[in-house]
């Protein structure tokens, strides 16, 4: 059970619970919300960009521009906590590979094959590993925040399937498939961080050794497809999806799941492929038909109804 669901259940006639009590909620919700929003801008940039950039090369340079960023807030405190960091080296590093190395690297090799707007319905369903993964924890989830999760997941199962009792997967869903599976567990993950570890620290340290896990591939994919062409239309994409999309909406994710848990805050992922939706019919041109303003109907009354504080 989470600190949050701790909470005793007033008596009747008690006056109702003041407004603080009710602000961790707020603001873990409002966090995850705004990663979600950002990473929905990765799925349409690692689509925009499966012509011009390799995908190990993207994910690669990436964490690169993400390490800079976060490099002059994290460092000094990143060196003071050495001997924490040392010592939960297993721990860091399983986290980077989940996070890090693979996450972003298979969301890339899949927007070669598959539209942004599969990648995003997809990877909606890693909520429901992070609540397994809370849940063989021993989180009780409730029947509120189930009954919401299920809600927004027939949502996106039926945008998946485009409305058949059968799914035509490309290759490319596939590999989402799988970011959604890396993504989940590195959520369920974070609720193990441990204490004496710092949230900058934690990201930065993350990073580093994410990018050096990819460093072979890169070095791989570099002799064998070349390199890009350093342009306005590659170079932008990649300072989003490093500075916005990985220090900002990375640090805000973590800082969510700590305050409102892996499974709440998943309720609030679902969101994705409605953003994701709609961005790529914006900037991309990709399809919106009636059956996606239904299925962002469920996505949107599972959110509510699985992120909303029980009484």
């Amino acid at each position: 059970m989470t600190v949050l669901d701790r909470t005793p259940t007033p008596t009747r006639g008690a006056p109702p619970a003041p407004a603080s009590a009710a602000r961790p909620l707020g603001v873990g919700l409002a966090l995850a919300l705004l990663a979600t929003v950002v990473w929905s801008g990765s799925f349409v940039t690692s689509r925009a960009l499966h012509d011009a950039v390799p995908p190990v090369q993207h994910a690669f340079w990436r964490w690169i521009i993400a390490i800079a960023a976060v490099a002059p807030f994290a460092a000094r405190e990143t060196w003071r906590q050495r001997k924490a960091l040392r010592a939960h080296l297993r721990f860091l590093l399983l986290a980077a590979l989940l996070g890090v190395t693979l996450y972003n690297t298979l969301v890339n090799q899949a927007g070669m094959t598959t539209t942004a707007g599969n990648m995003g319905m997809i990877m909606a369903a890693s909520p429901v590993l992070m609540a397994v993964c809370e849940r063989v924890g021993g989180t009780r989830l409730g029947a509120r925040r189930v009954t919401g999760m299920l809600v927004a997941c027939a949502g996106v199962l039926l945008l998946v399937s485009k409305g058949s009792l059968t799914m035509d997967l490309a290759v490319g869903d596939l590999w989402v498939i799988a970011a959604a599976l890396s993504f989940g567990s590195y959520s369920a993950l974070l609720k193990r961080k441990p204490a004496g570890i710092g949230g900058l620290p934690f990201l930065f340290s993350t990073f580093v050794l994410g990018a050096l896990m990819l460093l072979p591939v890169f070095v791989v994919s570099y002799a064998v497809q070349g390199g890009f062409e350093p342009t306005a239309g590659t170079v932008s994409p990649l300072l989003y999806v490093g500075v916005v999309s990985s220090a900002v909406a990375f640090f805000a994710w973590n800082k969510a799941v700590s305050i409102i848990g892996a499974a709440r805050a998943g309720v609030v992922y679902y969101l994705q492929p409605v953003c994701v939706a709609l961005l790529s019919f914006a900037l991309l041109g990709e399809a919106m038909g009636w059956l996606r303003v239904l299925c962002m109907g469920l996505i949107l009354g599972g959110l509510v109804l699985g992120a909303a504080r029980a009484r």
